[in-house]
This record gives structure tokens, C-alpha cells and sequence, in this order.
């Protein structure tokens, strides 16, 4: 199994804004009218009601609040939709469902054959398979109703083992297929096996430590013996001393430690720098698993790491890889867990794209965050994983030049949408960089400026990474939505630029020509 197709290619406070919030109430009720006195602004047809799913609230009055749409009590896939408001006036919404037109509900596919036609299609060995019911599938430009399926198991054919296929519920033809795996207090010491000795907050017991986080939500890791994701293992990491690991991959608790560490540290960027509590907002952490091997396409591999919809797995790797335990890729699991909490972007096409862009993007800046000398922060992607890398160039991606992979497009192209999501990623990672630090070849590399851009404008861009983190945070998590493109991404983020700086800024006028130098115009 290729190294690139795997999850990570292994799925501070504003003056004048609060960057995420708890759900609030009254901004619910409040955005709840609008869409009742004003369905036209979210192509509201009769029939369709809307749930909550988060609340921003700026300290400027500006409330966003995202609510999933359901038809005739049927989930709307790509209906959800952001209300913008202020003073209780509606200032603008954001979704992308293209007509007030719903289809009939009156199925000809039966539940079984659907599941026949999704398991024929995802092959190999299947361990389970179910209907989740019928749904509205609105993404492309005429919503159909379909039925939706989960599958989990191994397969060949398919990138993923646990798979979310939507199937027509009149035709039998398959709509759309993604993956559901998105893949890179006592006071405890760590002997990790990339960071040294690292202090881990722990919980003492009546009979020693155990490896949970009581300062972070009670998130925990547990041992799962090598074995398949397939079942995950509920073996707790525990410890009579409270000092976990020695450094070496000879002892299982070494690489927990790097697990522990880096989880906790992208829960304290979350937090610091975007007032985020925990990957839901709750104040929860969830489990980590390590020592798995992860089952996708190909078969199962070692060489992986993944966000499984409620918690993180971590590979040992191989002769060529370490343990895939780097704090990029905890900021890059856990990243795609906040994507799943707000925008909620699919794992297909643009979105998927967009997807694993972010988690790439949040991963990077969890690396800067961490200000750690043994892996100083990079645009590059999963370089500390690499047991031989003297150089510290070589990498699964690089943001600031994607196609330096051999695969990745660093310009848009109409095509994009069609690649895989860790190669249509490139777009979104090439856009940031620019963004953050404009058309400068990081050390190690020959690039000239002009090679960094599309367009010719080596002036694009670089606002710094402090304004570009706080913009494309607040567009993810207050603009974009499910079915997000790589247009709509500029629109997003050129909306939280001038929430956060104004219209007529310098981190305005950043975002637009960053992303005119990748092509999106």
C-alpha cells in the first residue's frame, strides 16, 4: 500500500471577535425565524425542517448558527445551511442546495438490494453492512431521493474499509461513496520515542496511573495489540510509576506517550488560539488507540494513521516508517474530527479535497504551536516519519509546492475534483502557504518564486500564519458546508478575512491574490 494514500496521504482571542462559542439557545431560536420568514434565502421547500448542529455567537453581536435540513423528516444530504445574523436581521446564509424542488419518496429499490448493489461494489470480505434509511441526496444539481448504506469490513477495491454509499432509491445506481475513515491529573513523564521525555497529564488510580487526560476531557489511548481496526481493543494504557514508554519501540508505552503528547497539544491549540474546547466543543476528549493496523485499500497496513468518525488510530509503521505518531499527524486526525463537528465537509470530490486540506493545515500549525526543537514547524507533511531522512526533505506532501510529490496539482484545474482527496488537497495546502508566507522557498529547497505560484504574482499572499490560521478557521467553521468546492472555499475564506480585518485590509486583499496564485479566481 502506497505510503500516499493513506490518512495524512497517511481522514487567539480578536479584538473584536470570539472565534467559537457553545450552541446558544436564543441565537438559535432567533436564527430559526429567520429561515421560517425568509425561506427563499435558504431554498426552503414546503416539507423541510431544520436541526441545529452549532452556534457561533461574536462578541460584535454576529450570530452563525448551522443547521442540518431534513425533508419530510428525511436527512437532506448537502441541504445544511449556515444563518448569519445580527440584532435578530438576517445579513446572509450559506449552503449550496440549488432548487426549492424535492423528490417523491415513494421507493422502487428495497432495503436488501440496496445493500446488494453497496456490497458488490465494495468487494473483499464484509463484516457488516446496514440501511441507515432513506435520504434526500441534494448534492449534485436536482435532489433524488436514496438510500443510504454503511459497510464495514476489508476490501481491495475500495481506498477505505468502512465505506457510506448512497445508493438511488428508484434506479439502483450509486450516487456517491466515501470513506467514514479520514485519514493522518497527575503529572506524568513520557519517554516518547520523536519528542524525548515530554510531560503527560495522567489519572492516578488505587493501584497506579492510568493514560487519561483529566485536564483534557478525560481523552485516553488504549493498546490494540497490533490487530485490525476491524475491532478495537479496550485495553486501557496503564503504569505503576507513571512514567510511560523508554524511548524505543521496544516497549508498547513508548509511542502511547507520543500519542498522549500530541493530542494534548492540539487540544491546547484548539483552545488557545481558537477558544475551541475539545475536537465536538463539549469539553470531551476521546479515545486514541495505538499499535493498530488499519484496514483500507490493498488490504491492512501498519503504515497508517486515521480519524474513525469518534476517535484516533495510530500505525508502528515498518522499515520505512516509524510508528505514524508525529504531532502533525495528531493535529491532523483530530482536525478532521472538527471538520466532522462543523462544516461537516464530504469526503468526495472538492470537499473531500478541502477535507484533507485542513487537516493538513491545522496539523502544520499544531507543529508550529508546539515549538518543539526536536520537530520544528514545516509546511511539510509527515517528515518526521521517515526513518531515514537526513536531509529532513523528504515528505508525504509539501504544501508550498504540491506536485513535488509526483502527484498533487499545485494549480486548479476543472479536473481537480476527480482525484484523490490527499492529491486535490494539494490546492487548499498550496493556497495557505501563500497565504501565511507568501511565494518563499523554505530552506532546504531551490524553488524560485515564480516556480511557488500559477499566475505570475510572487506578491501573493503573505499575511503571516497568526491572521491566516484565525481566517481559515473562522471559514471552516462559520462558512463553509458540506458540499464546500474549492470557489466556495475562496468565499468563505474572503468572508472571515473581512469579519476579522475588514473588506479593504491587507489580510483581505492576502486571500484573494493567494488564491488567484493557485488558480481560484
Amino acid at each position: 500500500m502506497q505510503m500516499r494514500s493513506i490518512s495524512i496521504a497517511i481522514a487567539s482571542l480578536l479584538a473584536s471577535t470570539t472565534l467559537h462559542a457553545a450552541p446558544n439557545a436564543a441565537a438559535t431560536n432567533r436564527a430559526q425565524g429567520l429561515i421560517d420568514s425568509h425561506p427563499g434565502w435558504v431554498n426552503r421547500a414546503s416539507g423541510d425542517t431544520f436541526v441545529q448542529k452549532d452556534a457561533i455567537v461574536d462578541s460584535s453581536g454576529d450570530e452563525h448558527v448551522r443547521f442540518e435540513r431534513l425533508y419530510n423528516g428525511l436527512p437532506v444530504i448537502g441541504g445544511d445551511v449556515v444563518v448569519h445574523s445580527k440584532n435578530g436581521n438576517l445579513k446572509q446564509t450559506s449552503f449550496t442546495l440549488k432548487t426549492r424542488g424535492r423528490p417523491g419518496l415513494a421507493a422502487r429499490i428495497s432495503s436488501s438490494d440496496a445493500q446488494v448493489i453497496a456490497g458488490t461494489d465494495f468487494g473483499g470480505e464484509i463484516d457488516s453492512i446496514s440501511d441507515q434509511g432513506l435520504v434526500v441526496y441534494a448534492v449534485g444539481d436536482t435532489p433524488v431521493l436514496a438510500r443510504e448504506i454503511r459497510v464495514e469490513g476489508m476490501s481491495a477495491a475500495r481506498e477505505s474499509g468502512r465505506m457510506r454509499y448512497f445508493i438511488d432509491a428508484n434506479s439502483g445506481k450509486i450516487l456517491d461513496s466515501w470513506s467514514m475513515i479520514q485519514t493522518a491529573a497527575a503529572s506524568g513523564t513520557g519517554k516518547s520515542l520523536l519528542y524525548g521525555n515530554v510531560g503527560l497529564s495522567t489519572n492516578s488510580v488505587s493501584n497506579g496511573y492510568q493514560l487519561v487526560d483529566t485536564t483534557r476531557g478525560n481523552g485516553s489511548v488504549y493498546d490494540n495489540g497490533g490487530r485490525s481496526d476491524r475491532k478495537l481493543s479496550t485495553t486501557l494504557f496503564t503504569d505503576a510509576d507513571n512514567t510511560w514508554g523508554n524511548n524505543t519501540e521496544s516497549d508498547r508505552a513508548t509511542v502511547a506517550a507520543d500519542i498522549a503528547y500530541g493530542v494534548a497539544t492540539t487540544w491546547d491549540f484548539y483552545k488557545n488560539v481558537m477558544g475551541r474546547n475539545g475536537i465536538f466543543n463539549d469539553g470531551k476528549g476521546v479515545k486514541s488507540y495505538a499499535h493498530v493496523t488499519i484496514c483500507g485499500s490493498g488490504g491492512c497496513t501498519p503504515n497508517n494513521a486515521a480519524w474513525n468518525g469518534s476517535g484516533m488510530e495510530y500505525g508502528d509503521g515498518g522499515t520505512t516508517w516509524y510508528p505514524l505518531v508525529a504531532i502533525d499527524v495528531a493535529g491532523h486526525e483530530m482536525s478532521h474530527g472538527v471538520t466532522q463537528a462543523t462544516a461537516g465537509l464530504n469526503y468526495s470530490g472538492e470537499s473531500g479535497g478541502l477535507n484533507e486540506s485542513n487537516s493538513d493545515i491545522m496539523g502544520s500549525m499544531v507543529e508550529y504551536y508546539a515549538n518543539n526543537a526536536s520537530d520544528p514547524g514545516d509546511y511539510l507533511i509527515g517528515e518526521k516519519l521517515y526513518r531515514s531522512n537526513p536531509n529532513g526533505t523528504s515528505a508525504l506532501r509539501y504544501m508550498f509546492k504540491p506536485s513535488a510529490d509526483g502527484t498533487s496539482p499545485d494549480c486548479y484545474t476543472s479536473t481537480v475534483g476527480s482525484l484523490n482527496v490527499h492529491y486535490s488537497s494539494g490546492i487548499g495546502n498550496h493556497f495557505y502557504y501563500l497565504l501565511a508566507e507568501g511565494a518563499v522557498t523554505p530552506t532546504g529547497f531551490s524553488y524560485t518564486p515564480s516556480q511557488l505560484v500559477c499566475n505570475g504574482n510572487t506578491a501573493a499572499g503573505g499575511i503571516g500564519r497568526d491572521a491566516a490560521e484565525k481566517i481559515w478557521y473562522r471559514a471552516l467553521t462559520v462558512y463553509m458546508t458540506s458540499t464546500t468546492n474549492y470557489a466556495g472555499a475562496r468565499t468563505a475564506t474572503l468572508n472571515a478575512a473581512r469579519d476579522l480585518y475588514g473588506a479593504t485590509s491587507t489580510q483581505y486583499n492576502g486571500v484573494a491574490s493567494a488564491w488567484s496564485a493557485v488558480s481560484v479566481n
